[in-house]
């Protein structure tokens, strides 16, 4: 069978290297970069517009629990569809496998005659390939969604679930108009296909968005073309967004009047529909409805809702040779009730096919759906085509997740895509082998002692390619691709070697708070200071600070690497070690740590020997990040800070104008994990605001690019996404970035020191700890 993907810009399968290679060239298409950044920011905004006045979580919460329903009993439902629609005369089949799907498809228009095609959007016929079987069949099909057209005329898959030509240019799409327009009918009977941009009109090309083309008169060439199919169509196929097994009815949303058409006009009605999409009542599929357009397009609701059941009064047009319509609906399965069955990742089957996991996403923002999908694109898309097209095809997806949350934070469905993602990368180097690398870095960072060894004596190997901060003095040929921002120097003394003399210091009451403190590996051997200026912020205000010298790594590098064992054992180590220091709260100032000790060690340490559900209970629930334990345990006003004064001179090579009263103005970077995973967003601008202006920033909660290992594996992908993000923020006005996660601060100071316009990057603790007032 033909691959989908052959005539399209990615191979099926590629190395690590080719893959990256792929990367490169897209993010040389500005015009595709252009694109897309302006439409995640305008989807945010419309997003949040149309979710205002409206309980956004309880919406997906509801959806996620009938969805977790269903998902038990998808084989019972399908048995009450099957029963209710056969009464109602409709037919109903159940593919196991897409060959399976396929076959059915070809046989229905075999047995019924049909010669000519017309297809509605269908992301589940993109799935078994049916186009291509079509075409092998024999069988000229047009897709009459607008999209979709546009793209099987220039020969490719779709770069986005619910856009498929979002890639596209307004020339693009009307030169192919015109050759459809012109030339003879070709295999599809829309004229020839082209295999991509004619020659002059490469991606990327200065003629890539010419004036003057005007969307309403190619819409206008579309429909033209497309009603003499409509007409002479002698099947339909279709898919659906619900199949409801009480009523044995299907329910299509869209926004194009060409699904009507599909489903009414020919005599055949095929609706392919996987089997996650069967919901128990209509009252069920409601409940999807009323987030599905909000989530997708920000519509309260598509243009058109149609519901279909049975069939028509007798004498309407059927088949070839038949003058009774037939109505077949065929279920797939495609490792559907086999996903129903994994504990770990049956919430996958919940996703509503929204799209909006790639809206957010800073990756896809980048590169597009051909470089992050192979059928299904964004972040469920590298998890479906683990689970639907096998491993090979995921390999090098699912590394090219920069784990911010973005998508899991606007899920319709409320699932851990982030997660998930992670669990798959861990499977496939439980079955393939790590690389060398990941597996060598897995077992050193769980090894406490031999991790702390390692990182002791490199600030000895360090000395001759070290300056100051930096180390500036490496060779190129060992920079590679790394060098897009300047690497920060291992600390003279770390901060476990400076615990005992800072420990000694501690005056606080014995009653206050017993507030440990989580280093992680950034803090404690790269930014010691941070850590000290928190210490001084929790006794000022009667805190006890806490150390536990047996504590490490958080784990979470190990398992973004997919090495899960050594992320587990780390755990083990941190929790243990923290459980003996007997504290109040467990603060971290990463709140990737955080995150990950909070909302991931339950999952990763549940059936550990020794560690108990409600010990683990417990203990997530006392991780807290900084801001909130300044805000909300500490209690922290602006009458204890002397805000800071600006600066003399400007920073950077561009004055800046200081804000009101002479205060710096300062711009901040709202770190992934922590308005994400932990759900916090109001306290660390709060705080900002206690002790500066407070500038607020375009996409303040956009992904820097650190990613942690991320941006060893794909450096030219967080350098990207670096670049954007120091772009906005010089051109803001602010004097200062404070942020509260340490790799963003390695990733947008080391970015700074690089771009030479030395705008300072702070943590929080820094900004703060130097504004407290002395009396406290």
């Amino acid at each position: 069978m033909a691959d989908l993907l052959d005539d399209g810009p990615e191979p099926k399968q590629l190395s690590p290297r080719e893959y990256r290679d792929s990367l490169k060239e897209a993010l040389g298409d500005t015009f595709l970069r252009k694109t897309l950044d302006k439409f995640a920011v305008q989807y945010k905004a419309n997003r949040e517009a149309i979710f205002s006045g409206l309980e956004e979580k309880g919406l997906i919460a509801e959806v996620a629990a009938m969805k977790d329903q269903s998902i038990d009993r998808l084989e019972d439902l399908y048995e009450e569809f099957r029963a209710e629609a056969s009464r109602k005369g409709m037919r109903v089949h159940l593919a196991k496998t897409a060959d399976e799907a396929v076959r059915t498809i070809i046989d229905i228009a075999r047995e019924s005659g049909a010669k000519r095609v017309i297809k509605s959007k269908s992301m589940t016929a993109e799935e078994i390939d049916l186009n291509g079987a079509l075409l092998e069949a024999s069988l000229d099909y047009v897709e009459t969604d607008l999209g979709e057209w546009i793209i099987q005329l220039r020969g490719e898959g779709p770069s986005h679930m619910v856009l498929p030509a979002i890639h596209l240019s307004r020339y693009q799409v009307a030169e192919e108009f015109a050759k459809a327009a012109a030339a003879p009918a070709g295999p599809h009977g829309d004229g020839p296909v082209g295999p991509g941009d004619p020659p002059g009109r490469q991606a990327g090309g200065p003629d890539r968005t010419p004036d003057g083309e005007d969307i309403g008169k190619l819409v206008k060439v579309a429909r033209r073309q497309l009603r003499a199919h409509f007409v002479q169509a002698d099947m339909g196929i279709t898919g659906a967004n619900f199949a409801v097994a009480k009523n044995g009815a299907i329910g299509l949303c869209t926004n194009e009047g060409n699904a009507r058409l599909t489903t009414n006009l020919p005599g055949v009605h095929v609706a392919l529909v996987g089997l996650d999409k069967l919901v128990p009542t209509a009252a069920d599929a409601l409940k999807v409805l009323r987030i599905l357009p909000r989530n997708a397009t920000a519509q309260p609701i598509t243009t058109y809702v149609s519901w279909i059941t049975g069939l028509p009064p007798s004498g309407q047009s059927g088949s070839v040779g038949s003058p009774q319509k037939s109505l077949h609906v065929v279920f797939l399965d495609n490792g559907r009730l086999d996903l129903a069955k994994d504990p770990k990742c049956r919430e996958v089957l919940r996703c509503v096919r929204c799209g909006a996991c790639a809206n957010v996403c800073p990756v896809y923002r980048l590169v597009g759906g051909h470089r992050m999908g192979y059928v299904y694109i964004g972040a469920i898309g590298l998890i479906l085509t683990y689970f639907f097209h096998g491993k090979e095809k995921a390999k090098q997806l699912v590394n090219n997740c920069v784990g911010c949350e973005a998508c899991k934070d606007v899920c319709a469905a409320g699932i851990d895509l982030s997660g998930i993602i992670s669990e798959i990368r861990a499977r496939i180097s439980e079955s393939d082998g790590s690389p060398a690398v990941s597996k060598l870095l897995g077992l050193v960072m769980s090894n406490r002692p031999l991790f702390h060894t390692l990182l002791k004596y490199a600030k000895f190997a360090q000395k001759p390619v070290a300056t100051g901060a930096y180390v500036r003095h490496l060779p190129t040929i060992l920079l590679g691709d790394h060098g897009f921002r300047a690497l920060p120097a291992i600390a003279n003394r770390s901060f476990r070697e400076a615990w005992p003399e800072i420990e000694a210091q501690d005056i606080a009451p014995k009653d206050g708070p017993r507030i440990a403190l989580m280093a992680g590996c950034a803090h404690d051997f790269i930014y010691p200071d941070q850590l000290v200026a928190a210490v001084k912020l929790i006794r000022a205000k009667g805190g006890r600070a806490l150390f536990p010298m047996e504590q490490s790594c958080c784990g979470l590098p190990s398992q973004m690497m997919g090495e899960r064992r050594a992320a587990e054992k780390t755990a083990l180590g941190n929790f243990l070690a923290f459980t003996e220091a007997r504290f109040d709260y467990l603060v971290s100032l990463c709140p990737s740590c955080a995150n990950q000790m909070k909302n991931r060690y339950p999952t990763l340490l549940a059936g550990s020997p020794g560690v108990s559900a409600e010990a683990l209970e417990s203990f997530a629930q006392r991780v807290i990040d900084f801001s909130t334990l300044l805000t909300q345990v500490l209690k922290y006003f602006p009458e204890d800070f002397t805000p800071a004064r600006a600066p003399n001179s400007a920073s950077g090579p561009v004055a800046r104008a200081s804000g009101a009263g002479g205060l710096p103005k300062v711009a901040y970077h709202s770190p992934c994990h922590l308005g994400r995973g932990l759900g916090v967003t109001g306290p660390p601008r709060a705080l900002i605001a206690m002790a500066g202006e407070y500038l607020p920033t375009e996409g303040e909660e956009v992904c820097c690019g650190f990613g942690g290992t991320y941006s060893l594996k794909f450096p030219e992908m967080s350098s990207a996404l670096m670049e954007r993000k120091l772009e906005v923020l010089e051109a803001s006005g602010a004097e200062r970035l404070v942020t509260d996660c340490p790799g963003c601060v390695l990733q947008l100071r080391g970015g700074e020191e690089k771009r030479g316009r030395r705008l300072p990057v702070e943590h929080l603790s820094e900004f703060l700890a130097r504004s407290l007032k002395p009396s406290l």
